[in-house]
């Protein structure tokens, strides 16, 4: 049995409407693009990382620090011409102070993590450091997500509205119409 053409219809089994079901749809694939640069990032930052750690004498955090900031890097290469490609590139210059600043915090959450983990509570063996490394990412990622995609790559000024009447459009045409009286 098919859905009967109820795609979109309020109260439908589980179906939602055409809009919703696009914009899940599309945050779905930012989402699957955000987290393919940043699991290049995570790879990146945790190499440099642990790298750094056994060619240097340089403490834990600073080790991390340095770390952190190829990643940034790599990542906002990966996020201007992956992820958010299609997004506004008219103001370079104020998306990348804005990256630079969000960076900047995730930054201090990431390594903030680590240093209350190594020199607060005492986790300092390579282990232990590798995973509350991993734990500050985490965290810094939900706070760059939100960040990036609401302040650094902005939608182009329109799409959601084209959408959105991309969908209405399509709605009225699937509506049945009554028939017209003839005077």
């Amino acid at each position: 049995m098919g859905n009967g053409g109820s795609r979109g219809a309020p109260g439908a089994s589980g179906a939602l409407p055409g809009s919703v079901r696009e914009r899940i749809d599309r945050l779905t694939r930012e989402i699957a693009k955000f987290g393919a640069v940043g699991g290049a990032g995570l790879l990146v930052n945790l190499l440099v990382f642990n790298l750094v750690r056994s060619v240097t004498d340089l403490q834990v955090v600073r080790a991390s620090v340095i770390a952190t900031l190829v990643a940034i890097f790599s990542n906002y290469l990966g996020f201007r011409y992956f992820t958010y490609r299609d997004r506004d590139k008219s103001r370079r210059t104020k998306e990348l102070s804005l990256f630079l600043l969000f960076s900047a915090v995730g930054l201090v959450i990431e390594n903030g993590v680590l240093y209350v983990a190594t020199y607060g509570l005492g986790f300092d063996s390579h282990l232990q450091t590798n995973i509350f490394k991993f734990v500050g990412i985490g965290i810094a990622t939900l706070f760059r997500f939100w960040s990036y995609r609401t302040w650094v790559f902005r939608t182009l000024p329109g799409r959601e509205a084209v959408a959105d009447a991309e969908s209405f459009l399509e709605k009225e045409r699937r509506r049945p119409r009554p028939a017209q009286r003839v005077p």
